[in-house]
């Protein structure tokens, strides 16, 4: 009876030191496997020190489609006759200079589906597939018949980008810089967080009526001559979690893990 006992004895404490040394060792497995590094949070990563030089990306104009928003300012020589292209609420608008993009949204001139715009006066014209620039030259092309020395100006309303995934205030944007990196897109998002891949970063883009998806990795010197480093209207910027962040640091129960311990600790002082 003792010997069954003392061996009944020994194999709780082998089991018993079994379970402790398999807890710690999923312990330290969720840390690290869990841990962020500061690698992993930088962009832009070079060991050289000395300075880089880059060609300056590439940027196309961007090309008018159907249901794209235009603000069309027309001037002339006969202010009068040009103010019939805008409304009252935008002719007090550019007088304050208070012309904000949601007030220019409610005075813009919307690309039909077949790829028409239409003018006072000019009637129909068809601008689908040409940029801004060649846009307002045919405005002014048809308004020199009817003006004298008439000058336009196009902008483009619907400047949006989209930022969703693992930055700090997802969401949808406007902008009115010609120019926009996808630094400044995330810049208005908050930045990425802790947990966010910047490695790989999703960009959709719509060309030519199809959807094109672009993996972007942020943390190479090379985006900064990338053809996808300036975005353009109506992309989606998503951000890729960490496989880290499956683990949940951000919500990882400190508090039970450490009490579990304290207590494996207590059981094993009493019992050994």
């Amino acid at each position: 009876m003792i010997i069954d006992n003392q061996m009944h004895g020994s194999n709780y404490k082998l089991v018993l030191k079994w379970n402790r040394s398999f807890f710690y060792i999923i312990a330290v497995s969720i840390f690290a496997c869990s841990c962020i590094t500061q690698r992993d949070m930088e962009y832009i990563k070079d060991d050289d020190s000395q300075i880089v030089l880059f060609d300056e990306a590439s940027i196309d104009d961007y090309l008018l489609k159907p249901n794209d928003d235009l603000f069309i300012q027309i001037s002339s020589l006969d202010d009068i006759s040009s103010n019939v292209f805008l409304g009252t609420n935008a002719q007090q608008s550019m007088q304050t200079g208070a012309m904000q993009a949601y007030g220019a949204s409610l005075v813009a001139y919307t690309i039909d589906k077949d790829g028409f715009l239409h003018l006072p006066i000019v009637g129909k014209l068809y601008v689908q597939g040409i940029s801004l620039t060649k846009a307002g030259d045919r405005i002014q092309t048809s308004l020199n018949n009817v003006l004298s020395q008439p000058k336009v100006t196009v902008k483009l309303v619907n400047r949006y980008v989209s930022v969703l995934g693992e930055v700090r205030s997802p969401g949808h944007f406007s902008y009115s810089k010609e120019k926009m990196t996808i630094f400044d897109v995330i810049s208005l998002a908050g930045d990425i967080t802790t947990y966010g891949d910047r490695q790989q970063v999703i960009l959709t883009r719509n060309e030519e009526g199809k959807n094109k998806r672009i993996c972007i990795n942020l943390t190479e010197s090379d985006i900064l001559s990338s053809q996808y480093y300036y975005i353009r209207p109506n992309d989606i910027i998503y951000v890729k979690p960490l496989k880290k962040r499956f683990w949940g640091l951000r919500e990882f129960p400190y508090a039970v893990i450490l009490s579990s311990i304290t207590t494996a600790l207590l059981i094993y002082n009493v019992t050994r």
